[in-house]
């Protein structure tokens, strides 16, 4: 008998009029908050900076920061290693967490001004973009105010400057203009190179467009000095020859030739540094 009892309850429950019942229907979900799209910040993205000023920390005497952003990395220096890696500006906070860095030995003081910016850049400090003028505040209560880098050190003009001879370039390996030697480019507005090639002295027609020059012969006097004079003059008097590529950064010019080399791993560039004495 237990056993009717229970299948007489199941019938009850089953039964019934469908007038009188209640439909059942799924609760809606509740609203949530759109997410978060973390993303470059169109304003930094592209541009680097110069620290102007820094409270809440000294910086080691004649050191800045750099901070250049573009197309969603960061790097950044203070005086040693660089800092890089991935960013994005979220709810007005930068988030740089997977920053690499470089691994050069310097002295100690500069070494902690690295240990100090990567704390910064790590504990996601506050950012505030207005104009040209950018400010980090750190957890911490350090405040870093930075100025674009085109207005607080712009680039030098291509014609009218000296530049003088800092660096040489073949395939990918550089190497430093040997003591002594001076090499040094200007261009002025009438459409003249005047040549100082390591050893001789001369001069060239250019014309100069967006990112190339184009020289004409070279007329250099013809003395002979010491090898390494020589071997810089061999450098300037191939690259200065025909078309080459130029590009200007602050008070450095890079002019690279457009022959690549038998083993298309790039020709010869030079590279000066604007003469401001």
């Amino acid at each position: 008998m237990p056993g009717l009892v229970v299948m007489a309850l199941a019938v009850a429950a089953c039964g019934g009029d469908d007038s009188d019942a209640t439909p059942v229907t799924d609760p809606e979900p509740p609203p949530t908050a759109p997410p978060v799209t973390a993303a470059p910040s169109p304003g930094l993205d592209g541009r680097e900076f110069l620290s102007e000023s820094v409270d809440g920390y000294e910086l080691v005497d004649d050191t800045i920061i750099r901070l250049s952003f573009d197309d969603g990395g960061l790097s950044a220096n203070a005086g040693c290693n660089t800092l890089f890696g991935g960013y994005t500006v979220v709810d007005g906070q930068l988030r740089a967490p997977m920053l690499g860095s470089t691994e050069m030995a310097c002295e100690m003081e500069l070494m902690a001004q690295d240990r100090w910016l990567t704390d910064i850049l790590a504990l996601e400090p506050r950012v505030e973009l207005d104009g040209d003028t950018l400010t980090l505040r750190g957890a911490g209560g350090a405040t870093l105010v930075f100025v674009d880098r085109t207005v607080a050190d712009p680039d030098r003009p291509i014609v009218g400057t000296r530049w003088v001879l800092d660096g040489l370039r073949t395939q990918d390996a550089v190497s430093s203009v040997p003591e002594g030697v001076i090499a040094s480019l200007t261009i002025d507005d009438e459409g003249a190179a005047v040549v100082e090639a390591g050893c001789n002295r001369g001069s060239a027609g250019v014309e100069i467009g967006d990112d190339t020059l184009v020289f004409g012969p070279l007329a250099l006097t013809r003395m002979m000095c010491e090898p390494g004079a020589m071997d810089v003059e061999a450098a300037m008097t191939a690259v200065l020859d025909g078309e080459v590529t130029y590009s200007i950064e602050a008070n450095r010019l890079t002019i690279d030739s457009l022959d690549t080399g038998a083993d298309g791993m790039g020709g010869t560039g030079l590279m000066f540094v604007a003469d401001e004495t």
